[in-house]
């Protein structure tokens, strides 16, 4: 019985369809995570920005925020007082919401604000954006031109700092436009990054048995 199933087409067919769809779950739990994390990485620089003008703490910020978090969340990595600076510099990078929004204020006049920033930011993993905050230099138009061009074309981190070292934003002259939110192929180098990310396993305070 085993060795006709096993010679079966359409049971060969159906073998291969689960493995691709498990592989395509798995992209999109894994985005959901990263984007979860972006997020909370996103609402901490963003945090760490009101608190430092607040207090005016000095050049030890980091360290002390980040020695305060490990004793509180002792099983997550991430708080070192490198990566929380990159994640106050990732606030920085894009502090303002950016989408146009039209309300009617108490006088029934239309007043326009800007409330919203794009969901782009939150698609790649943090090593990427985090290489790409390295070498944009504060431009937010060419970080937010290589977060899309890495997710578009499906980059790993190595190909990605190929480009990033080549004059492509400054050829191509804008940000990308008309973009598609797509899931990445399984198969990609993207796929496996985003998969694989260490970052994203720590923020499940996940551990390797």
């Amino acid at each position: 019985m085993g060795n006709l199933i096993n010679t079966d087409n359409a049971y060969k067919e159906w073998i291969t369809d689960i493995s691709l769809r498990f592989k395509q779950s798995q992209i999109k739990a894994s985005m959901k995570v990263n984007t979860e994390m972006l997020r909370f990485y996103w609402s901490l620089g963003h945090d760490m920005d009101e608190k430092r003008k607040l207090y005016h703490w000095g050049s030890n910020f980091y360290e002390q925020v980040g020695k305060d978090l490990r004793k509180e969340l002792p099983d997550v990595k991430s708080f070192s007082a490198r990566n929380l600076r990159y994640m106050h510099q990732f606030y920085c990078l894009f502090p303002i919401l950016q989408q146009v929004v039209a309300k009617l204020d108490s006088d029934h006049k239309t007043v326009v604000s800007r409330e919203y920033f794009s969901d782009d930011i939150f698609l790649i993993p943090w090593g990427h954006i985090v290489q790409i905050m390295n070498k944009v230099d504060g431009n937010r138009d060419k970080a937010l031109f290589y977060i899309r061009k890495a997710f578009e074309n499906n980059w790993s981190r190595a190909v990605l700092m190929n480009f990033l070292d080549t004059d492509l934003y400054e050829r191509q002259g804008k940000a990308v436009s008309n973009f598609d939110l797509t899931l990445p192929a399984p198969q990609s180098d993207l796929a496996q990054d985003i998969t694989r990310d260490p970052y994203t396993f720590d923020f499940l305070t996940l551990r390797e048995l």
